[in-house]
């Protein structure tokens, strides 16, 4: 189940939808009767029906800090300099793993891999016009 999903399922929950209801509100907002058959578009059309309802999502507090092996724990430093830098989280660097390395995790990824996304940020702080 992909993340929008399984945060459909915590908002059903959250609101006490039976099933039918449930599926009403899936018929009515994007004409489908299971969650198993939206696509990403139709995840996020639910989400607002569902916040509209009363659901109350949570804020993400993000990762806790990765913790690479000792070799790679330099280059973790560099790109832990770099989201700070440009403000953003763990989870980034980790969705630059899994989009150019197909790594799920940034500490998983091989120096090779991790100095491709120290490059990959600072390509990204050139864009934006901040300094490295």
């Amino acid at each position: 189940m992909s993340t929008g999903k399984t945060k459909i399922q915590i908002a059903r929950r959250q609101l006490g939808l039976d099933d039918d209801t449930y599926r009403a509100i899936l018929k009515r907002t994007v004409g489908v009767e299971s969650s198993k058959d939206l696509t990403p578009r139709q995840v996020g059309r639910v989400l607002v029906e569902l916040e509209r309802l009363g659901f109350k999502p949570k804020a993400s507090t993000g990762r806790a800090k990765p913790k690479p092996a000792a070799e790679r724990a330099k280059l973790v430093g560099k790109i832990e300099a770099q989201l700070a830098e440009a403000g953003r989280p763990w989870d980034y660097a980790d969705a630059l793993a899994e989009r150019m390395y197909q790594v799920e995790r940034l500490e998983w990824c091989d120096g090779e891999q991790l100095r491709g996304i120290i490059t990959a940020l600072a390509l990204d702080a050139k864009r934006h016009g901040r300094t490295l």
